[in-house]
């Protein structure tokens, strides 16, 4: 039996509207903020050829903030954006629409202009020159944290990164990520460069003569684990002075605000981070592995 069709977006708004009358008896001009700022969601939405919601829209709610903010809508009014876009999101895994939420982890600080849980291009670089390069260990940190912010990869990724996934000649790395979907990655002229040097010198001092397929090693020859790698985090977070909660996920949010910031295409962004199927896009053609490359040269921070 075949799954039922998605209903269109205008309805599921609808349906989310007459909760808030019925169930949670909103008044009339809070429902008509609600509506307001709903519509000109979906509006973004089918101008970005988007006909329906789905788990993966993360991206999306950072792109129309940032449109909100291009139109010169201040902090205030788009933080109320993000508040109505949130509950609907909340709304379609209420009422098993959606399993999980892609909003729950975009947040608007009411008075900042900057984005949720998104480090300035500036506070990424002071973090990713904080490790010691002097050490074996420090080049190690900081291929790490450079990769994690050119490719935008999960730490559950990164951790498990193999040494022949990274092609440095062609500038990819193979990542396989969630439901063990496979996607390919460009990385930048700077990741690639600080990953050439751990690879020729530090990790071979590192492994002390043993072997390991993993590209990241910590002691005996053992991968970094996914605790090990925050703990590093925290330290060199605290060490660059950045005084917000920096996290392995602030990377990955940042390298897709960023490149959306940017001007990069959309659908490039969630191929990079993983969130489109790639048997259906088909996005793995030689040329769309150049136009990718293309675009995270022109259009990423440390492309």
């Amino acid at each position: 039996m075949s799954s039922p069709k998605p209903l269109p977006i205008d309805r599921l708004i609808d349906q989310y509207l007459n909760y808030l009358l019925i169930e949670k008896g909103l008044s009339t001009a809070t429902l008509e903020s609600y509506s307001r700022d709903l519509l000109r969601y979906q509006n973004f939405l089918r101008h970005n050829n988007i006909l329906r919601i789905a788990e993966s829209d993360t991206p999306l709610i950072l792109k129309h903030l940032i449109a909100l903010r291009n139109a010169g809508l201040g902090a205030r009014s788009r933080a109320r954006h993000l508040i109505s876009i949130r509950g609907f999101y909340r709304f379609m895994v209420q009422e098993k629409i959606l399993k999980h939420d892609p909003a729950r982890l975009v947040d608007l600080p009411k008075t900042s202009m900057k984005l949720p849980d998104v480090l300035s291009v500036q506070e990424v670089a002071q973090l990713l020159e904080t490790p010691d390069t002097a050490k074996p260990r420090g080049v190690r940190d900081r291929a790490m944290l450079e990769l994690l912010y050119a490719a935008g990869l999960r730490v559950s990724e990164l951790v498990n990164l193999k040494l022949q996934d990274i092609n440095l000649e062609a500038g990819f790395v193979r990542v396989l990520g969630k439901g063990s979907k496979e996607r390919l990655v460009p990385i930048g002229t700077h990741a690639k460069d600080k990953i050439e040097s751990y690879v020729e010198k530090s990790r071979k001092s590192l492994l002390k003569n043993r072997a390991s397929a993993y590209l990241f090693v910590a002691r005996a020859a053992k991968p970094i684990t996914r605790q090990g790698f925050w703990k590093l985090l925290r330290k060199y977070a605290a060490l660059a002075q950045l005084h917000q909660k920096v996290t392995p996920h602030s990377l990955r949010h940042s390298f897709a605000s960023h490149l959306l910031e940017g001007g990069a295409d959309l659908r490039a962004v969630q191929v990079m981070l993983g969130h489109v199927d790639i048997a259906t896009t088909q996005i793995y053609t030689h040329v769309a592995r150049q136009q990718l490359k293309i675009l995270h040269e022109k259009f990423h921070p440390r492309g």
